[in-house]
C-alpha cells in the first residue's frame, strides 16, 4: 500500500446499500473510519460540513422511507432547510446513507458503487449482496 488515504463512512448497518459501500471500501484494501450515525447522532457543524462538501442541501439528503419524515411534516417543499436540519439533528435516521468522505471528495453513495469514484484503487470486480456484479 502507498500513502495514507483516510476514509470515513457514515454507516447504517441495517441498510444494504451502506453495507455494500463499506464492503467495497474494504475489498479495495482500505480500513475506513466507520461512524454508525444513528447511534452517534449528528453535530450541527459536522452535518453542515458534510452538506457543504457535497454541495447539497438538507432536502438533498433527506431520507423518507423508514423514517418519521412524513409524520414530522418534512415532505412539504416549503419546509425550510433550517427546519430539516433541526429534524435531522433530533432524528439521525432522517439523513440518507451512506455518506463517504475521502481525499477525493464527499458523496452520498447511492447506489453503493458511487463509492468507487472516491477511492484511489478499487477491486476489479465486486459482488453486491443481491448478486449484482460491479466492475470498475
Amino acid at each position: 500500500m502507498t500513502g495514507y488515504f483516510p476514509i470515513t463512512i457514515y454507516h447504517n448497518p441495517d441498510c444494504g446499500t451502506s453495507r455494500n459501500a463499506l464492503a467495497m471500501i474494504e475489498a479495495a484494501g482500505y480500513v475506513p473510519q466507520v461512524i454508525e450515525y444513528r447511534s452517534a447522532g449528528w453535530e450541527r457543524a459536522q452535518l453542515l460540513g458534510l452538506l457543504a462538501a457535497m454541495g447539497a442541501t438538507p432536502r438533498d439528503v433527506l431520507r423518507e422511507k423508514g423514517t418519521p419524515a412524513a409524520e414530522l411534516r418534512l415532505l412539504d417543499p416549503a419546509t425550510s432547510d433550517e427546519a430539516l436540519l433541526e429534524a435531522m439533528l433530533a432524528h439521525p435516521i432522517l439523513v440518507n446513507r451512506p455518506i463517504v468522505t475521502t481525499p477525493k471528495g464527499t458523496r452520498l453513495c447511492r447506489p453503493s458503487e458511487v463509492v468507487l469514484e472516491l477511492l484511489d484503487r478499487a477491486p476489479a470486480e465486486f459482488v453486491k449482496e443481491d448478486g449484482e456484479i460491479v466492475r470498475r
